[in-house]
């Protein structure tokens, strides 16, 4: 099978490369494609890659922290009136627990109902909507008045790519992914920006943006649920980036390779261990 077609190759990938361990699928490119294993370029990534896809959240920029205290104003806002109006105490939004428990790694309105339930609160779709497109207005407030931080190992990875004349593009499940990127000052280094968009989905449309296949494109995703979503659209390789220190979690749900920071890549030879 050492001459087996880019179509084989791609699923036999796919299939081996969801085990926790890598041994099975280097025994695979190694023995059954008859290719050298992980085999890549300068930049860490297989030779075939024109473009690179990297979510905003986690990866490139440090949102979370923004998007935790937007949350916790427009539920506290909510939990208060309701409070006022039923005549029972105000339990307030816990910025750490309750958006780790609910939020982090969801898409916003799949956060917001797994708060409201967790709180026994059923709402009208129309309300939770409501509420959801509150938390972006008081966003919007906060990037007004703060800038947001960047992952500069990520940033300089992503020069990197430029300059060896990958394309590049941005992917964030917030519908303010360009005032994001433009009070971090990366706006510019990217041929694409998606927004307001849940994976697969969000992924296929930037390289459809970029023109590339998904055979051709490399996701860069931080969260267990993004690097499945990425793994589940074919894509040619997923790599985990690792803030949280939960490099098997990762590797579970798909990602190739995991890396603390993405600027690791260019740290190493040509072959991955």
């Amino acid at each position: 099978m050492g001459n087996a077609s880019a179509e084989v190759q791609r699923f036999a990938r796919h299939v081996t490369r969801t085990n926790d361990e890598d041994g099975f699928a280097y025994a695979v490119d190694a023995f059954i494609l008859g290719q050298p294993p992980f085999a890549r370029t300068k930049l860490g990534l297989p030779p075939r890659t024109r473009a690179c896809l990297f979510g905003l959240d986690g990866v490139l920029a440090q949102t979370s922290s923004l998007h935790a205290r937007a949350w916790k104003q427009v539920c506290d806002y909510y939990l208060r009136r309701r409070a006022r109006a039923s005549g029972q105490p105000f339990i307030p939004f816990d910025l750490v627990r309750d958006t780790c428990h609910y939020f982090d790694g969801k898409p916003p309105l799949e956060g917001l109902h797994a708060f409201l339930d967790a709180r026994g609160i059923a709402l009208p779709e129309s309300t939770v909507h409501a509420l959801n497109d509150r938390k972006a207005e008081f966003l919007v407030e906060l990037l007004r008045q703060e800038q947001v931080e960047t992952y500069e190992g990520t940033v300089g990875y992503v020069q990197a790519v430029r300059a060896a004349g990958l394309r590049t593009a941005v992917v964030s499940a917030s519908r303010h992914c360009a005032e994001l990127l433009q009070s971090a000052g990366i706006l510019d280094l990217f041929d694409a920006r998606l927004g307001a968009t849940q994976p697969p989905e969000v992924y296929l449309a930037a390289a459809r943006a970029l023109g590339v296949g998904s055979e051709e494109a490399v996701v860069f995703e931080d969260t267990p649920a993004g690097v499945a979503a990425a793994r589940a659209a074919h894509f040619a390789y997923v790599i985990g980036v690792d803030r949280l220190g939960r490099p098997a979690e990762l590797r579970r749900h798909g990602a190739d390779l995991v890396v603390t920071d993405p600027a690791d890549l260019l740290e190493q030879d040509g072959t991955l261990h």
